[in-house]
């Protein structure tokens, strides 16, 4: 198990910062978001693409006993709780996931902007 060493929310980015040893990561609010172990998102093993969520924000972190990680989002979600092994994985796969995350939003034709829509036309 890889706990961090250390943990800063920068609320102003929107980012947590997350250091293991020299080794440091940081994890947008927004993929977070998106990648919550809840079952809201993950849905009970069939994942539920979040769509609308790049202007969310972290609003607070608390530690939930000794193995994982308490977010609360701007959006109201709270319900996951972040093991340190799945912040790790999260933190070390970060652009691997990013990109699957992308290339599913544009199969499903959806948006990260939640004041936007997308249209595809059927030519």
């Amino acid at each position: 198990m890889r706990i961090p060493t250390s943990i800063k929310l920068h609320k102003a980015s929107r980012t947590l910062e997350l250091h293991y040893g020299s080794d440091a990561y940081e994890l947008s609010a927004e993929f977070l978001r998106v990648h919550s172990p809840s079952a809201e998102v993950q849905g009970h093993g069939k994942p539920i693409l979040q769509t609308g969520k790049l202007n969310v924000a972290l609003v607070g972190i608390e530690p939930a006993g000794n193995y994982a990680l308490k977010l609360t989002f701007d959006d109201g979600h709270d319900s996951g709780l972040f093991s340190w092994d799945y912040l790790y994985q999260l933190a070390i796969r970060h652009d691997e996931l990013w990109r699957d995350y992308l290339a599913q939003l544009a199969a499903a034709g959806k948006s990260r902007d939640p004041d936007e829509s997308v249209v595809r036309l059927m030519l």
